[in-house]
C-alpha cells in the first residue's frame, strides 16, 4: 500500500517519521547481510553490549514473557519492523551503549544525530524544545537538559528510553508503566537524570 502511493520527497531531499519506513529499512538490511535482523542484533549489538534479556519477539509466546498480562493477546506482529522485547536495566544499556561506544562508525553516528526540529515546548510533557534524528527523538528537557532517545506507546503501556548528554557523567534511564500518556514515562525518565549525582551512569525505572 505503501509503495503505491507517491513519495513525499525525493530520497534525501527531505524528512517525515515512518514507521513503515523501519520496516523497508528492515528489509533492506536483511537483504545486504543475507542475515535475520534477530540474529544481526545479537552478533552486532546484544552480545557486544552483555544484553542478555533482550531478544526478537516474533510469536504470542515469546511477546507474553513482558510483564503486563495483556500483552498475550497480542502479537508482536504489530509493530512492522519487528518488537524487541526486554528488561528495563537492558534498554538503558543499550542505548547508553550506542552513545558511549562504537556500536557505530563516527560518519554513521554523526548522521543519526542531526536534528530536525519539530517545535517547541509540548503540553503535558517534559519538552521546552523537541525535533527528530534518525531513529531518535531529540531536544530538551527543561532544566534536565538536552535528552536524545524516544518515547513510546502501545496498546498497553508506555515508555521512555533517554540519553542525557548533558551532565558532567552522561546517564540513560529506561521507565516503563502502565497507561497511555507518554509524558508520565518521560517527566520520570527527567526526574531520574535530575537526581542525586550518585546514580548510577545507567538508571532504570519500571514504573513512572
Amino acid at each position: 500500500m505503501v509503495l503505491e502511493r507517491e513519495r513525499l520527497f525525493a530520497p534525501g531531499a527531505g524528512w517525515s517519521y515512518s514507521n513503515v519506513g523501519y520496516m523497508l529499512a528492515r528489509d533492506h538490511v536483511e537483504t545486504a547481510s543475507g542475515q535475520d535482523i534477530a540474529t544481526l542484533f545479537e552478533a552486532l549489538i546484544g552480545g557486544p553490549l552483555g544484553l542478555e534479556s533482550i531478544a526478537l519477539a516474533t510469536t504470542r509466546e515469546q511477546f507474553a514473557r513482558v510483564c503486563w498480562s495483556v500483552a498475550a493477546r497480542y502479537h508482536p506482529g504489530w509493530v512492522y519492523h519487528g518488537c524487541l522485547v526486554g528488561t528495563a536495566r537492558d534498554a538503558a544499556l543499550l542505548l547508553h551503549g550506542l552513545f558511549v561506544g562504537t556500536l557505530l562508525q563516527p560518519a554513521t553516528f554523526e548522521q543519526m544525530l542531526i536534528r530536525h526540529p519539530v517545535g517547541g515546548a509540548v503540553e503535558g510533557r517534559p519538552w521546552t524544545a523537541c525535533g527528530h534524528g534518525l531513529g531518535l527523538m531529540s531536544g530538551t528537557m527543561g532544566e534536565t537538559g538536552r535528552a536524545i532517545g524516544h518515547s513510546g506507546r502501545g496498546p498497553f503501556c508506555i515508555n521512555a528510553v533517554y540519553h542525557f548528554p548533558g551532565r558532567d557523567d552522561p546517564i540513560t534511564v529506561a521507565c516503563f508503566a502502565t497507561g497511555a500518556d507518554e509524558g508520565r514515562a518521560e517527566f520520570e525518565a527527567a526526574r531520574l537524570a535530575r537526581r542525586d549525582k550518585r546514580i548510577p551512569r545507567c538508571g532504570a525505572s519500571a514504573r513512572a
